[in-house]
């Protein structure tokens, strides 16, 4: 069950990151080009935060049953220390719960605002902050702060 999840989560990371990325490159297009907010951009505005949200329970399975995890809470004194126990048990995901709640308060402000203008602005900050966080809280392969590998098979 463990590694199913560990390799559905590894999965499921590209379309956090690819519809976020897309999200905020549509916002900051609408947003300076003056676009009209239309259903495509709703579509994606819901679409970002949806998988966003599945990624976020398929974490928290993850993080419930994660040896690694668990080690760090029944080792804090000693895993604190140590880089790896400490991104994995604490930083990796309190930023990526971080990330998520930026997501969905970007996302209900931005339905709520009047104009595409305002609709796109909202999202293209709030979704553009959520980005950051999220993307350097990502264990990458280049990552300096600990690195897995970019696909792991099922």
């Amino acid at each position: 069950m463990y590694s199913f999840l560990l390799a559905l989560h590894s999965l499921v990371r590209w379309l956090v990151v690819i519809t976020l990325a897309a999200s905020v490159i549509n916002a900051y297009r609408g947003w300076l080009g003056a676009r009209p907010f239309g259903a495509g951009s709703r579509r994606l505005r819901m679409a970002t935060v949806t998988i966003a949200h599945i990624q976020l329970i398929l974490g928290i399975c993850l993080y419930i049953i994660s040896p690694v995890v668990k080690y760090f809470l029944e080792n804090f004194g000693t895993a604190v220390k140590m880089r790896e126990m400490r991104f994995f048990g604490m930083e990796h995901s309190s930023m990526m719960l971080l990330s998520i709640v930026l997501l969905t308060i970007g996302s209900a402000k931005a339905k709520r605002k009047s104009t595409s203008r305002e609709q796109y602005k909202t999202i293209a900050i709030w979704y553009s902050i959520a980005f950051v966080i999220l993307f350097f809280s990502i264990p990458w392969g280049f990552s300096p702060l600990t690195h897995r590998p970019y696909f792991r098979a099922f």
